[in-house]
């Protein structure tokens, strides 16, 4: 039995996950249009394709099933772009920063860029399926992870200590349903409830919150139990941890925004998400492998030109500019790259170029010799948070049990990211363990090297992903939806899929169907 069918046979695919009925089946299915990429008897339509990401190689996957001659041009020596999974050997040079070469162990890796995949992201999943990407589940939402507050010089219950986020949401979870269940009982709410709804509506609360007999919240083992005295052989019930009060809890700084990010609740991340085995690259590894030779690497473009009969492209490739011509131009890039082209773009595309922005983030790798996360503190997936610069602590939802791991040390944004991306590689390094060991004090002593990233110094990218705001979605958004001429743009930043692997996709079919609409006028006419 090979890995790939050991996954595929058990509950950790999407296959098993289908089979036991846990998850819908995708809806999504192989793009099927009429093949007419052909001139009759003639050369097949050439389509140009800027940028090897999802949407540019999804492209021209489908281009090339309906009989188009594609080309990919890709600035990088790797597809994938801003799906790229960070393991050792990896090299990267930021702008105006060092060169940095991963030294993680073989089977240790993370996620750099997309790093999780929606159950309802049907698009996604169905180019998995099609392109045979194993998946495994990702766990996002883990109650075990902590959460913390860092107040100088607080002096609160809560104050600088780690806390078990089934910890403070079983706490806030009691407390609430308490207060409600009082306003309840004091019958405030007589002229919108009947006495049959209200008493509904208690017992929802009293199951909600676990209150006791007398509605109130005293605490129960959701939250958890004392270290070392969890139930057992003999005749200990365990010793269950005691709730805090809710005064301290409204005062600990939980409920600063910066801890709202919780996965149970926000669309895109509710369970159950997933993950390719091995890394998020096996889907763009996947597609470059169908590809082949159709990918250009390390060939920046420089110039993009309409002309009478479609486009003309310059690129650089060995240090010297080589011209190309199509009959389309699929555009790919992200926009901050798009408005560095030498280009005859409308004024609509090159003011959207110029002012979509793109969020500023970044990431760091940490590498140590045992996963005490797992062993210490019973940890196994998902995410840690906190007001301190680092923002969030990610655990890997795969290796479970193994001698070695990679944390995500940090996972920020905005202002945050920016400060820390300026540092220099050594200086994040630090940052990350100095910051991190307030909620890991094993960090000092398991710390073995580590791999940073800031998406807006990452060379062809300027930044995470595109963020509208209603203003500009309005603005600039719509120009993007048209071609320009014969030049078409897909990517994340071209959909309302933005950050996802699922907008790329969704665009590469928006823009597949409309080429090949188009080439289906000619053919009739």
């Amino acid at each position: 039995m090979t890995r790939r069918d050991f996954i595929n046979s058990t509950s950790a695919s999407y296959a098993g996950l289908l089979a036991w009925g846990q998850l819908l089946p995708a809806p999504a299915s192989a793009l099927n249009l009429p093949a007419n990429g052909q001139r009759g008897e003639g050369p097949a339509r050439r389509v140009v394709i800027l940028g090897a990401g999802l949407a540019g190689m999804a492209t021209a996957y489908e281009l090339g099933k309906l009989g188009y001659d594609c080309t990919i041009l890709e600035a990088r020596a790797r597809a994938g772009g801003r799906v790229w999974t960070i393991r050792g050997g990896t090299g990267e040079t930021e702008l105006g920063g060092d060169a940095q070469t991963c030294r993680f162990d073989e089977g240790n890796y993370f996620n750099g860029g997309a790093a999780r995949i929606p159950h309802h992201h049907q698009l996604t999943l169905q180019y998995c399926r099609e392109l045979d990407v194993p998946l495994q589940i990702f766990n996002g939402n883990n109650e075990a992870a902590y959460l913390y507050n860092d107040q100088p010089g607080g002096t609160g219950e809560l104050a600088n200590r780690r806390l078990r986020i089934k910890e403070y949401h079983n706490d806030m979870r009691g407390y609430t349903a308490e207060l409600l269940t009082k306003a309840l009982d004091q019958s405030a709410l007589d002229q919108q409830l009947t006495k049959e709804d209200i008493e509904k509506l208690v017992d929802f609360l009293k199951n909600e919150g676990d209150l006791n007999t007398a509605h109130l919240y005293k605490g129960t083992n959701r939250r958890g139990y004392k270290p070392k005295a969890e139930p057992g052989a003999g005749v200990s019930p365990g010793a269950l941890t005691d709730p805090f009060g809710l005064t301290d809890l409204l005062r600990s700084g939980f409920t600063q925004p910066v801890f709202y990010n919780v996965g149970d609740y926000i669309y895109e991340q509710q369970t159950t998400l997933l993950q390719p085995v091995g890394g998020m690259d096996a889907i763009p590894k996947a597609l470059a492998k169908k590809l082949g030779s159709k990918i250009i690497f390390n060939a920046p473009v420089s110039e993009l030109r309409k002309t009478d009969n479609g486009v003309r492209v310059v690129y650089q490739q060995d240090g010297k500019p080589t011209e190309l011509m199509a009959e389309f131009c699929v555009c790919t890039l992200p926009l901050p790259m798009l408005k560095n082209l030498e280009s005859d773009l409308s004024g609509t595309v090159k003011r959207a170029a110029d002012f979509v922005p793109y969020i500023k983030t970044g990431k760091i790798g940490l590498q140590f010799k045992r996963r005490f996360w797992e062993e210490d503190d019973w940890i196994y997936g998902g995410i840690s948070r906190t007001n301190m610069d680092i923002n969030q602590i990610w655990y890997p939802s795969f290796g479970f049990q193994g001698q070695k791991g990679v944390l995500i040390g940090y996972y920020n944004f905005y202002g945050r990211a920016e400060a820390v991306g300026a540092m220099t590689v050594t200086e994040r390094e630090k940052l990350a363990l100095t910051q991190g060991v307030k909620i890991h004090p094993q960090y000092p002593a398991e710390f073995e090297n580590s791999f940073s990233l800031a998406w807006h110094r990452i060379p062809y990218s300027g930044g995470g992903w595109a963020t509208y705001d209603d203003n500009t979605r309005k603005k600039y958004y719509p120009a993007l939806m048209e071609p320009d001429g014969n030049i078409y743009f897909a990517g994340e930043h071209t959909t309302y899929l933005t950050a996802w692997m699922a907008g790329a996709f969704t665009s590469a079919r928006r823009a597949v169907e409309s080429i090949h609409a188009r080439v289906g006028e000619y053919t009739q006419k």
